[in-house]
């Protein structure tokens, strides 16, 4: 304890309203002068002795407890900690700073280390909670212990200084650089089968120029060439609706403190803006008017519907002018616009010279190019006049036999449409009967749905960068019309459309993956009984090999235990998949160089210093305790305010100016003033 003496005053008025009458006063003894009054020094005196007595000054003695001040240890467990030696040099000047603070029994010492999963670094809004509860005149200051790199130190002229002197203590090597490349912008989301523009910009300490490796959805990689230290457009075409994932690639440079930086990606929403679809229908028929029905009723589907009422070897006196209303433009729709419309559908057509040969060869040349393509055969398919003896074969992933099968059969699923994800929901479901099938045989994809003696009824096959799909039937209208109990009509041919489309979630051979938090998940889906190998790579380059389990037919799941923000990559089967943990781009890995420069101005503007430690980080200032004002920083040492703060005990009070003596010294001081001025 310690005892100490203190004058106090208590205003018996309140201080706002003892300030009033000392204003009055005073304006009233300044009047008394300027009127030449005889007793201005008397009156003074006793207009002071009443101020005296309104303030009720007293002497207090008490019995105080010091305080001890409080300082705060921080160490930086960031990601960019983990580079070279800046962990370990980090650790040994926290055991040795933390054996020094504790070792001064005046001092309360807090200590904290920052959240390695956070983006970023934030040291000073660890400061400000640990802090949140120590009144500020007992702070004596803060110590980082850190590799310099913080992102949330305030840039206010006076925020800091009152939970300051903060100082920086610097851990690793500065002249060490690292190459990085970053997404600098990127739009939210784009027009399907357009191109979005994304800014890039790599940062090599060599400058020049530098090789990027561009890929989306994990397909074949581009090489672009940029220059270092500049931002750079990329144009990326959107290719499929929902998400689009851009990985953008930097290979090793000559410095490199990390290779998790080498890799970003962005996530591109697809927008379609609307499915054009060309409806070619070779007769009139059942069929045709409820394939237009279905396309008519979605209002994303811009339709184009040509029935070919009467082709040119039937012999029919009937105007053509009655037949139809406008000519059938081919040339336009086979040459010109053909590019333009995102699915073609063949319903029941026969070559029969209106579109030719030429046209066709053009349509095969449009599904290789990514196109797509439905054909929904009839009678005339197994026939001299079928597609399948045209240029248009080669696209085709079946050839009919010739035979034309009829009486009633049920479609059903094959093992491999019991997986495909086309038509995996449709399994267990009860069909009803069709009436004619178009023997075929399958040549090329996958084969969905089966007809007589389990010959290949619904086909789809991938061609180049373009999709087939061949229904080897006429009757796929009894469903639409609920015969026999019907069947899933629309289902089937809006998840076919879907897949023709290159919708991700319908792609039967597909691995996905989410990291987040500290657990990577992923999930294969193929149509083979066993998974191939998995590898996941993580963003500093290691190979995790987690196991699969098998989830369903043709369905398998895994995970794996991750600890680092950036992007995975998983890798299955010639299939990949990339997620990111975290931020596209993490403040942690933006800028990893060792630095002083950052800390450095808000440190000085609360007093504190910032100082760079050996590789081992064992040279640390000397720490002195400091007044509450003045620097506290110097060459080599650091300073911690000595705040002097201390809880009262016990206190007694003893009146200077009672009532009575101070009555009777200005009834005195009156007295004279009066005599004074009478003379």
């Amino acid at each position: 304890m310690i005892d100490a003496t203190r004058l106090n005053f208590e205003p018996f008025l309140g201080w706002p309203v003892f300030w009033l009458v000392v204003a009055v006063a005073v304006l009233a003894w300044g009047a008394y002068v300027v009127l030449r009054g005889r007793a201005a020094l008397t009156r003074g005196l006793a207009l002071t002795l009443l101020a005296a007595a309104l303030s009720n000054p007293s002497l207090v003695e008490e019995e105080r407890e010091p305080l001890p001040s409080v300082a705060a240890l921080i160490l930086d467990r960031s990601e960019s900690m983990q580079f070279g030696d800046r962990a370990s040099a980090a650790n040994a000047a926290f055991i040795e700073l933390k054996s020094k603070l504790e070792a001064d029994t005046s001092l309360e010492v807090r200590i904290l280390e920052s959240d390695p999963h956070d983006d970023g670094t934030h040291l000073y809004g660890a400061l400000e909670g640990l802090m949140a509860d120590v009144p500020r005149d007992r702070i004596a200051g803060a110590i980082f212990v850190t590799d310099g790199q913080v992102h949330d130190l305030p840039t206010g002229a006076d925020q800091g200084r009152a939970i300051g002197p903060v100082h920086g203590l610097v851990v690793g090597d500065p002249d060490r650089g690292d190459r990085r490349v970053r997404i600098v912008d990127a739009p939210n989301f784009g027009i399907v089968g357009e191109t979005a523009n994304l800014i890039v910009r790599v940062d090599d300490p060599d400058g020049g120029e530098v090789e990027l490796s561009v890929s989306l959805n994990g397909g074949q990689a581009e090489r672009v060439k940029v220059k270092a230290g500049e931002d750079t457009p990329l144009p990326i075409e959107i290719e499929r609706r929902g998400e689009n994932v851009i990985v953008v690639e930097v290979p090793p440079g000559r410095e490199e403190l990390t290779l998790a930086n080498n890799r970003t990606a962005s996530t591109l929403a697809g927008v379609r803006d609307r499915l054009r679809v060309l409806l070619v229908t070779g007769k009139p028929n059942q069929a045709g008017r409820v394939w237009r029905d279905l396309l008519k009723s979605d209002p994303s589907v811009d339709l184009v519907h040509f029935t070919i009422l009467r082709p040119p070897y039937k012999t029919d006196y009937t105007p053509t002018d009655e037949l139809a209303l406008i000519a059938f433009p081919t040339e336009e729709l086979f040459e010109d616009k053909l590019k333009d419309f995102d699915l073609i559908i063949f319903d029941q057509y026969e070559r029969r010279g209106v579109i030719t040969q030429s046209y066709l060869a053009n349509m095969a040349r449009y599904v290789t190019d990514g196109g797509a393509l439905l054909i929904a055969a009839g009678e005339p398919f197994a026939g001299p006049g079928s597609l399948a003896r045209s240029p248009l074969a080669a696209v085709l992933p079946a050839s009919p036999t010739g035979r034309i099968r009829t009486g009633e059969f049920i479609p059903k699923l094959t093992e491999v449409g019991k997986r495909h994800a086309v038509t995996a929901p449709l399994d267990g479901q009860k069909w009803g009967g069709w009436m004619r099938y178009i023997e075929a045989t399958a040549q090329a994809g996958d084969v969905l749905m089966s007809g007589p003696d389990d010959k290949p009824l619904f086909i789809v096959d991938r061609v180049d960068k373009g999709r087939v799909g061949m229904l080897m039937s006429d009757q796929i209208w009894l469903w639409a019309r609920g015969h026999d109990g019907g069947g899933p009509f629309s289902e089937l041919i809006r998840r076919t459309v879907h897949w023709m489309m290159k919708e991700p979630e319908l792609e039967e051979r597909r691995l996905s993956l989410v990291a987040e938090g500290d657990t990577a998940k992923m999930e294969l889906r193929t149509l083979l009984d066993t998974a191939p190998p998995l590898q996941l790579e993580t963003p500093e380059g290691r190979i995790l090999e987690p196991i699969w389990r098998q989830k369903a037919p043709g369905i398998f799941t895994a995970e794996a235990p991750i600890d680092q923000l950036g992007l995975y990559r998983a890798e299955a089967g010639g299939l990949e998949a990339v997620a990111l943990n975290g931020p596209a781009n993490p403040k942690e890995y933006a800028d990893l160089q060792s630095s002083t420069e950052i800390m450095a101005p808000f440190s000085k503007q609360t007093g504190g210093g910032v100082f760079r430690l050996n590789a081992a980080g064992t040279d640390i200032p000397d720490i002195r305790r400091v007044s509450a004002r003045g620097a506290a920083a110097g060459n080599n040492w650091l300073g911690l305010r000595e705040r002097g703060a201390y809880a009262v005990r016990s206190s007694t009070s003893q009146p200077l100016l009672p009532g009575i003596l101070a009555a009777a010294l200005l009834v005195i001081l009156l007295i004279l003033a009066w005599r004074r001025e009478g003379q």
